[in-house]
């Protein structure tokens, strides 16, 4: 796994958003809840038990090519985060990845029973994901593959400066290949929504 000597962190509007590698055991419970959540359907964990949620994450704690990330906003669990190296992880055989490709995946927690949505979170949460993945030595454009039936997740990639390039087949899922590059997330919609 990555190590940080410290939580990455950025001020946002919604709060000071950090990175830190997940702890499997220690983070099983919110884990489980935002996984398999019916909100989280894209994720393809519905239904997986503690069990199977905690083997799937110890399985990337143990990757060389893939680390998995808890994001808490101002302390507070809110969102996971993935990185993977796509010349070895999800793409391989597909698409054809090269040198400082970051994969990313992320997953903003459903709001607390009877909590509404906060205004902008989710933009905050991928504003600053994505910088994360930029972050990450030797990047230079990230790379998302999203279920190409998921019209959410894909408008917020667009606003973050992505550009869809092709549909792929992943076997589990039609994908929507896209990338973005540092300049193309500067001056993007949600470029400036970091401090």
């Amino acid at each position: 796994m990555s190590a940080l000597a410290t939580p990455w962190a950025a001020g946002t509007p919604v709060g000071v958003l950090t990175l830190e590698p997940l702890d499997v055991d220690r983070d099983l419970d919110p884990l489980h809840a935002w996984v398999t959540h019916p909100r989280s359907v894209y994720w393809l964990m519905q239904g997986a038990s503690r069990a199977d949620v905690r083997s799937a994450y110890a399985a990337i704690a143990a990757d060389p090519h893939h680390d998995a990330w808890l994001g808490r906003v101002d302390g507070v669990p809110a969102f996971l985060a993935e990185t993977y190296d796509p010349r070895h992880r999800e793409l391989v055989g597909v698409w054809a990845a090269g040198p400082g490709d970051v994969g990313m995946h992320v997953l903003v927690a459903p709001p607390a029973d009877g909590s509404a949505p906060v205004p902008g979170f989710t933009s905050a949460v991928m504003a600053a994901v994505v910088r994360f993945a930029l972050d990450r030595p030797g990047a230079r454009r990230v790379v998302v593959e999203p279920d190409a039936r998921n019209a959410a997740i894909r408008a917020k990639n667009r606003a973050a400066g992505f550009v869809e390039h092709e549909p792929i087949d992943l076997g589990h899922k039609t994908a929507m290949l896209s990338t973005c590059t540092a300049a193309a997330f500067a001056a993007s919609e949600l470029g400036g929504v970091l401090s």
